[in-house]
């Protein structure tokens, strides 16, 4: 069964069984009011969750702000966070909030937070447990009470090792921490993503069988990001109202196959060959080469009835 939630404005598109309990894990987490360190790979999803846990908490009616640490320089970041003054620096002709102040009883999203350099980490310890800051320039405190939800892609246990990121910092934001699991452990969210993906596009296009495969077969490297620009450019070139597989515009790097989206692909198989025959069972079975029994219990065990009913809705529309 395919979810589909908006969380600030953005579509999130969850089948997998995996994303639907980070999804009641996130519920959990937003309610509670802590800390929250979000993990996982670049473009796996880490901003939707973040979104999703200001949307599921008390503070939804507030500001949720989002700074990546890596997109600027080292004194622009400490800028943004906490403000400054007129005069405080070079070109600083007005005096200015900082992030921390904009997001004021709502959340900051910290993403990339291991770029983050360690004398701001520091300071932005001591606004985690004091709750007040300077702006660039100021005489006098600032006050905010921000929830920090942060995101990492890579593991903050080897940076602390190292000296780069502060060990008390890592605690202070992961107070709890969720994991964002990739697309290739997921496979149930492909074909899901994609035909959202593909509808936001052009909704006179649909994938065909072999594209679906083809899909399923890619390891996306590059997570849900990777797989909505790759539908994007697809569609684009697209030569009629199917995209086959030699349509699919891949990225640059290798396609390999996976080996664990066999059950994605027998189920995505399945989607399809319902689909293509209106919700026709015995139709369907047949194109697939097992028999009505055998497509029925696949129907039940992967939660498809939905899909036979979608299908049948189409043909007789």
């Amino acid at each position: 069964m395919v979810e589909k939630h908006q969380f600030l404005g953005v579509d999130a598109i969850l089948a997998s069984p995996r994303m639907r309990d980070l999804l009641q894990q996130v519920r959990k987490a937003a309610q509670s009011g802590a800390s929250v360190l979000l993990m996982g790979e670049s473009g796996s999803g880490k901003e939707i969750i973040a979104r999703a846990i200001h949307h599921y908490s008390t503070r939804k009616l507030k500001p949720f702000v989002d700074l990546s640490c890596a997109a600027l320089p080292e004194d622009l970041v400490e800028s943004e966070l906490f403000g400054h003054e007129r005069g405080a620096f070079s070109g600083a002709y007005a005096a200015k909030p900082g992030l921390l102040e904009l997001a004021h009883n709502g959340s900051l999203f910290l993403d990339e937070i291991g770029a983050l350099d360690p004398r701001l980490q520091a300071k932005l310890l001591r606004v985690l447990d004091t709750g007040s800051f300077y702006r660039l320039g100021a005489i006098k405190k600032t006050h905010a009470n921000v929830r920090i939800i942060a995101a990492t892609n890579a593991p903050l246990h080897e940076s602390i090792r190292s000296g780069a990121f502060r060990d008390d910092l890592f605690y202070r934001i992961g107070q709890i921490t969720l994991t964002v699991p990739p697309l290739r452990e997921r496979p149930e969210d492909i074909e899901a993503l994609a035909s959202h993906f593909l509808a936001q596009q052009n909704p006179e296009l649909r994938f065909a069988s072999d594209a679906m495969m083809a899909l399923y077969a890619y390891l996306w490297p590059g997570n849900v990001r990777e797989l909505r620009n790759t539908v994007l450019r697809s569609a684009l070139m697209a030569k009629g109202p199917l995209l086959h597989a030699d349509d699919i515009v891949f990225s640059m790097r290798s396609i390999e196959p996976k080996d664990c989206g066999i059950a994605g692909l027998e189920q995505a198989m399945i989607r399809r060959a319902l689909e293509d025959s209106g919700g026709h069972r015995q139709r369907a079975a047949d194109s697939l080469g097992i028999s009505r029994n055998t497509l029925a219990r696949k129907i039940r065990g992967y939660g498809l009835a939905s899909a036979v009913t979608t299908a049948a809705q189409r043909r007789l529309a």
